[in-house]
């Protein structure tokens, strides 16, 4: 009963040190991995170790994977081949298909762009398209910003579920094809829920520019083909990893399949990644490859995520050497809630602190000596675990979160109003999310 105390009173912790004593999580992590460490009577020079040797090994299995991701959704971003692709995914669904177009834009452009970014990016062409078609605001940007964070929360290779997955040990292309599956139904029922809140709320779309005028300020933007390629190409080569190192070896145990294990792995495949992104650009020059270009700020970037996830591997090594894993197990048994379980934890860490990738961090360190004890060792559990610790993630995003406050701000809605519209949507998310893996448990069972 005192360990679970313990770690009752490390994730409070974690929650108030964040949300209301303004800690970076970097420190609150690993202040809470120390203490939990020391106070369950282990000897200090053990817990430093335990510590640093937790820390090595989550950095050393996905720090660069988190590198190669953020390197090209910079690359996308700032040389305008994101709005190139949410270009031809508004040709594609069509201009009076506003909803479905937005959700879908959205959903795109945060595979490789961070969320926040996405919503600047595409904001000025939302508000375009609705004043064009005469919607409300309400229903076009809770389209918009559910898009973004169904696939920030739980598609690879942004960078929460990456780190989940690393953390858990979970199959990178599982966890994408899952995540995929996944967050496009709870899209699709994001999408109702738009159009629905754009019916009872009427906002305004003012006198936004016409759609033509709100691309980013970058003259020639790349094609939409060279535009795909520096995501798809790395995503194709994980899922064909993922099928070449099945257990049936649907491609044989020769040559092929171990070249795609290679091309699959995802390093690999995510720098073959950024070799193609450097094709973007009209012109590569020096300046974007230096410490103040783009490659300086993806770096930046990237090493706030990695610093976090590493204190966050640290936590959970020392929970897992503490043998809380066995101490719970008949508890987590009793309750039959199964992938429920990381659900509630992500969702009451994203509720209490606001950020989605501390919540999938976190939540993944505690689940990760947990997973033996709730029978879900299998790599397809492992994959539900992660995706259900992402859909956890999106619930909810309220005044704490600063994406909350990027989609009110640049929507001009009130407080009250981004409550009702993006807050909601948000519960609409992970609910639909965490349901639709639930079913699919049942049939794979």
């Amino acid at each position: 009963m005192y360990i679970l105390i313990l770690l009752a009173g490390c994730i409070v912790f974690i929650i108030l040190s964040t949300s209301k004593w303004n800690l970076h999580p970097f420190m609150s992590l690993l202040i809470a991995a120390f203490a939990f460490g020391v106070l369950s009577g282990m000897p200090g020079t053990e817990v430093i170790s335990l510590i640093t040797e937790g820390f090595g090994k989550t950095i050393g299995n996905i720090g660069l994977i988190i590198i190669l991701g953020i390197l090209i959704g910079t690359f996308l971003e700032n040389s305008g081949g994101a709005f190139r692709v949410a270009e031809e995914v508004l040709r594609w669904i069509g201009k009076k298909k506003i909803h479905t177009a937005s959700a879908l834009i959205g959903y795109v452009i945060s595979i490789p762009v961070f969320a926040d970014s996405g919503f600047l990016i595409l904001s000025p062409l939302n508000q375009a398209l609705s004043r064009k078609a005469g919607l409300s605001l309400a229903g076009t940007v809770a389209a918009l910003a559910l898009g973004l964070t169904a696939a920030h929360t739980m598609v690879p290779p942004t960078p929460g579920p990456i780190a989940a997955a690393g953390l858990i040990g979970a199959d990178l292309g599982v966890v994408f094809l899952l995540g995929l599956f996944t967050s496009l139904f709870s899209l699709f029922m994001c999408i109702l829920y738009a159009r629905y809140i754009g019916k009872k709320y009427w906002i305004s779309p003012g006198s936004a520019a016409p759609a033509e005028d709100t691309a980013p300020e970058i003259q020639v933007r790349p094609s939409l083909f060279k535009s795909l390629v520096p995501l798809g190409l790395p995503i194709l080569l994980i899922l064909l990893k993922a099928i070449a190192t099945y257990p049936s070896h649907p491609l044989g145990e020769g040559s092929l399949a171990s070249i795609l294990g290679f091309l699959g792995n995802p390093v690999v495949a995510l720098f073959i990644g950024v070799v193609f992104s450097l094709w973007l650009p009209e012109k590569l020059n020096r300046e974007m490859l230096g410490t103040d270009g783009w490659v300086g700020s993806a770096l930046r970037n990237a090493a706030i995520v990695i610093l976090i996830t590493g204190s966050g591997g640290a936590l959970g090594y020392v929970l897992q050497q503490s043998g809380l894993g066995v101490l719970l197990s008949e508890v987590i048994e009793g309750s039959g809630l199964g992938i429920w379980v990381p659900f509630l934890m992500a969702a009451a860490l994203k509720t209490a602190q606001g950020s989605s990738t501390v919540a999938i961090i976190t939540t993944a360190s505690i689940m990760a000596p947990l997973l033996p004890s709730m029978g879900l060792e299998a790599t397809l559990d492992k994959g539900m675990v992660v995706i259900a610790i992402g859909a956890g993630s999106a619930v909810v995003s309220h005044a704490n979160d600063s994406f909350f406050w990027v989609v009110t701000q640049l929507s001009g809605f009130s407080v009250k109003q981004g409550y009702r519209i993006h807050t909601l949507g948000t519960a609409v998310l992970g609910i639909s999310a965490i349901l639709f893996l639930s079913i699919l448990r049942i049939f794979f069972n």
